[in-house]
């Protein structure tokens, strides 16, 4: 008799099966074959219409309101086809040229970054689920240096091990969110050397999030960005990811919108410092709705 939890041991055996055997073979694809296979991929997962799916739907109708049924339809397909660019990347990455890639790029406000790290303090830089944030992290890397960010533990262990030797790869510190040392420890120590903290933060997992008003709906976002702001002195910058193509040559491409610092004097402020990176967030996501690729749930309001 198979119990609950052997399952669920042979579901998380299947999903480590699954990614180690994504990195092996995808980059040993063509990348037209390898393209042609992730889209077609996003487009069954649209018509299956699964949870994910579902919720990917409802979030893009929060943010595009002014769409009808088929416009929202196209505009998930799209959204699930960027997605599936995203995990087809994060296979190839590890075998492409690094230092090529990180100079291609656009990077926009980058004055941002560059002021915030010269005045020594260090730099906490939130992100959102949107287009490909380990190249991000790979321009950053050769830019300026390694940096930390947090990981969420996943199941089971050698997955997780996986993606930290992917990312460490990259030049990336990596934090498990559980399971070790306190994370908050390890990021004040690398502000406090003067180096970058990325979290991506467009969505609370926990039970203590700051209330903000995210496309005019009640929602919750991670004070963590803008409490480590507060407590080291460090530049909160918000940043906006989205992918891009080339509309002749189907050349694809990354950019990154730096924005401008958020002030977080002390601690007091830290609610409306939050909702100051919202907003920052909610100008790139309206602007590239189809590359935030979230999932999950993220307004109270929403069932």
């Amino acid at each position: 008799m198979t119990t609950t939890a052997d399952a669920l041991s042979v579901g998380e055996r299947a999903s480590d099966l699954g990614y180690a055997a994504g990195w092996r073979l995808v980059r040993a694809v063509p990348e037209p074959a390898a393209r042609w296979a992730f889209r077609a991929g996003a487009d069954l997962a649209a018509r299956r219409g699964g949870r994910g799916t579902r919720r990917l739907r409802a979030n893009l109708g929060r943010v595009r309101p002014d769409l009808d049924a088929d416009g929202l339809d196209a505009l998930t397909v799209d959204g699930l086809r960027s997605y599936a660019r995203y995990w087809r990347e994060a296979f190839r990455l590890p075998a492409m040229d690094h230092g090529a890639l990180a100079r291609r790029p656009v990077v926009e406000g980058q004055e941002h970054l560059d002021e915030a790290l010269a005045a020594g303090r260090g730099v906490v830089v939130a992100l959102t689920h949107s287009g490909n944030w380990d190249m991000a992290g790979l321009w950053l890397v050769a830019h300026s240096g390694p940096f930390t960010t947090v990981v969420e533990r996943l199941k089971p262990e050698s997955l997780y091990e996986r993606f930290v030797a992917y990312r460490e790869s990259l030049g990336f510190e990596i934090l498990p969110m559980t399971g070790g040392e306190a994370p908050v420890r390890g990021l004040v120590r690398s502000l406090r050397a003067g180096k970058v903290v990325c979290l991506v933060a467009d969505r609370d997992l926990s039970a203590h999030g700051v209330p903000v008003t995210f496309f005019g709906g009640p929602a919750s976002l991670p004070p963590g960005p803008a409490s480590l702001a507060a407590s080291t002195g460090a530049a909160l910058l918000p940043v906006g990811l989205w992918f891009t193509e080339d509309p002749v040559t189907g050349e694809e491409g990354w950019h990154f919108r730096i924005h401008p610092p958020v002030a977080v004097p002390d601690r007091a402020a830290v609610p409306a410092a939050t909702q100051r990176v919202a907003d920052a967030f909610a100008v790139d996501i309206a602007a590239h709705p189809e590359d935030w690729h979230m999932l999950q749930r993220v307004w109270h309001d929403l069932p």
